[in-house]
């Protein structure tokens, strides 16, 4: 017995999505169907009605001014024509609408019977007695074998008689009853086109929607974020797959980010902790060292501590500084320069000077820019080991081929032993450290900070060879960053 497909929960509501569409479909379709029906088959049926009561009126009128005008008598209405090439008072009124026509002489009885027979009453027998022409009994609705009549009746006065006329509306009826019917046969057909037509267009709509929920179902089961997402079109469905992909694609980046930083780190951390390790083992015997031993066991315990933890506020930084919430402002880049250089001359000693040109002025993260220039400018401070140079900070507000405003370039110049060519390219990667710096203290992970804040501030970093000898290390920061 092959296994049972497990459909996913949200297949299922897309499932129900699409049936929504279909019977929402349907129901408008029906709604606006059987409006139109009803309203359409009211209105043709009262315009029929309306039009053979208003001919039956007319007929009755006519035979009224007809027998006012002329003293008819019974024998005018027969059926048996004598002269066919003639037309006579009957076919008056039995050309025009078709009209049943029955004779009545004067006591009442029927003198000329209708096709079929038309019934006789008491008001029909005494109207034939009457002395004024044109007297009327009003019409009234008789039934007549299978039929229905409208039936009115008219003295032909001075007590000669009357003329009975009758018009047939079951006919009429029976067609309008055939009307309603192929109306409602249409009113379902076009129903249940609506209903496919509807059920088609929604698994239009849905069907990119339930690949869409598959390939977020099948993240959710598997993990795994390097899933392709299929997109096609340019409507509102296409721009949430594609929106959808690259989510994706920056939360895989974040991960494989997040996976490498823990690795580098771990790779980073073995060598302080075994030193520490080992240290920490000969203080059981430090009772037995020499003083001298002594004191350069605890030199490099200290040492040894501060880089760890330097490198572990590095690792914090660098990390917490790929999910930054620090919320933007516009500030000055030259002020945030001032204030890393007056830190950095008490701190160090060293001159350090600060030049600005044009507008400095950016929308950014303050604490993150001024973390970027005093790692610059630390990174200086450690590799100029002479110190006899000043440490120059220069910020530049750049401009466009058009005249307006660029970014902003960040340069820390220095007069130390400079970067060789092979290392330009990498010496802002995560714990890269060229082979003359590893003897120096660090955790290799200042300058990835920078890169990671100008990329974030929609820039990038830049280093390269300073003329005269040292380095220019730096970063640009877009004006409309975001």
């Amino acid at each position: 017995m092959p296994p049972q497909l497990r459909v996913p929960p949200s297949l299922r509501r897309l499932s129900s999505l699409r049936t929504t569409f279909t019977v929402s479909f349907a129901a408008v379709a029906a709604a606006v169907t059987v409006l139109v029906g009803f309203l359409s088959y009211h209105a043709a049926a009262r315009l029929v009605r309306v039009d053979q009561q208003t001919v039956f009126a007319e007929v009755v009128q006519d035979l009224r001014d007809q027998v006012r005008a002329s003293a008819l008598v019974p024998e005018d209405f027969a059926s048996a024509d004598p002269d066919p090439d003639h037309d006579g008072p009957r076919d008056d009124l039995i050309r025009p609408s078709r009209t049943n026509v029955q004779v009545l002489a004067a006591s009442g009885a029927v003198d000329d019977r209708g096709n079929p027979a038309l019934p006789v009453g008491a008001d029909d027998r005494g109207i034939a007695a009457a002395r004024t022409a044109g007297t009327l009994v009003e019409h009234r609705e008789v039934q007549v074998g299978d039929g229905r009549y409208r039936v009115a009746t008219v003295a032909l006065g001075d007590g000669r008689g009357a003329v009975q006329v009758a018009q047939e509306f079951s006919d009429t009826e029976d067609l309008l009853n055939e009307l309603q019917q192929r109306t409602v046969l249409l009113e379902l057909a076009v129903v249940l086109a609506a209903g496919l037509s509807g059920w088609w267009l929604a698994r239009r709509i849905t069907r990119r929607l339930v690949r869409l929920a598959g390939a977020a179902e099948d993240v959710a089961r598997t993990g795994r974020l390097g899933i392709q997402v299929p997109v096609t079109g340019y409507d509102e469905v296409a721009r949430l797959g594609r929106s959808f992909d690259r989510m994706l694609g920056r939360l895989a980046q974040s991960e494989e980010d997040q996976r490498r930083l823990v690795q580098d780190a771990g790779h980073e951390l073995r060598t302080p902790l075994t030193s520490l390790r080992t240290n920490i083992s000969m203080l059981r015997r430090i009772g037995e060292l020499p003083p001298a031993a002594r004191e350069e066991l605890v030199a490099d315990l200290a040492q040894e501590s501060r880089e760890l933890t330097d490198l572990v506020n590095e690792l914090v930084a660098l990390a917490a500084g790929q999910s930054d919430t620090e919320p933007m402002r516009r500030i000055d880049l030259a002020e945030v320069a001032e204030d890393v250089a007056l830190l950095a001359r008490r701190r160090s000693g060293r001159e350090i000077t600060v030049r600005r040109s044009g507008t400095t002025t950016v929308d950014g993260r303050p604490a993150a820019l001024q973390r970027a220039v005093s790692n610059l400018v630390e990174n200086a401070v450690k590799f100029d080991r002479g110190g006899k140079a000043a440490v120059e900070i220069a910020v530049t507000g750049t401009t466009t081929a058009g005249g307006g405003i660029g970014n902003v370039r960040v340069e820390v110049l220095d007069r130390g032993p400079g970067i060789d060519d092979g290392d330009l390219i990498r010496v802002f990667d995560r714990f890269y450290r060229a082979a003359d710096a590893r003897s120096l203290p660090g955790s290799g992970l200042g300058l990835s900070i920078v890169r990671e804040v100008a990329t974030a501030h929609g820039g990038a970093p830049f280093a390269f060879r300073r003329d005269g000898g040292g380095a220019v290390i730096g970063f640009t920061v877009g004006v409309g960053s975001d």
